[in-house]
């Protein structure tokens, strides 16, 4: 029971992404052909308002909805995430979603998207795994 609110975000989540067209698979390929500004609008919106979001949590002290307080460290560059930026660049093309909607895919009923999200699971097991052998 405790865990109904972020199922509520999570509902919500899924919800603005189909109904912005953000899971649809022909705007992520229109992004992707540099046809439409469509989910390039969206993705810049995410971006301010992410970085308006930080700063409010940061200058606010605002705690999680759990009441534990919030903690976001400086990020330093990392130039395998170059590497795994564009194996995910790839996937997303291919699959047609980022990992944001794929959940959202599947409650609208898209069935064939479960290949998808096993493939996502796949690779982030693959990745734990070779974890300790990658340069960081």
């Amino acid at each position: 029971m405790k865990y109904i609110k972020y199922m509520l975000v999570g509902t919500m989540f899924g919800l603005v992404l189909t109904k912005t067209e953000a899971v649809s698979w022909f705007r992520i390929q229109e992004m992707f052909r540099f046809q439409s500004f469509h989910m390039y609008g969206i993705i810049g919106s995410a971006i301010v308002v992410g970085v308006i979001s930080i700063q409010i949590i940061k200058r606010f002290k605002i705690k999680a909805l759990g009441g534990e307080t919030i903690s976001i460290p400086d990020k330093k560059f990392n130039k395998g995430a170059i590497f795994g930026g564009t194996i995910f660049g790839m996937g997303w093309a291919l699959a047609g979603a980022c990992p944001g909607p794929l959940y959202a895919l599947l409650g609208a009923g898209y069935t064939s998207i479960i290949v998808v999200i096993l493939s996502a699971l796949a690779g982030t097991w693959v990745y734990s795994y070779l974890r300790p052998k990658l340069p960081h």
